[in-house]
């Protein structure tokens, strides 16, 4: 998987706001946040490919998480960002 082309994650009044870039990216319908944890692994990423067990290995580098939690949570977000057109 990859983060698409189009697509930026900036700070906005302190919240992480993803940003859309060119005519096929925008949909003001919705406005696309991330926690903490998916802003890490975003900029993480960001540029490259990955899988659940990449970024869930990032989570447990970075956060006290078990291994288990980390996947569920890897995928969780994979399927998050593939849902919202941000990743294909």
């Amino acid at each position: 998987m990859r983060i698409k082309e189009g697509f930026e994650l900036r700070d906005i009044c302190g919240e992480h706001v993803v940003v859309a870039h060119g005519r096929g990216n925008i949909d003001f319908s919705k406005i696309i946040s991330l926690n903490e944890s998916a802003a890490y692994l975003w900029h993480k990423v960001q540029g490259q490919d990955f899988d659940a067990a990449m970024l869930a290995r990032l989570l447990t580098e970075e956060y006290e998480v078990d291994e288990a939690t980390a996947l569920r949570d890897a995928e969780k977000t994979m399927q998050d960002w593939r849902g919202a057109g941000m990743a294909e």
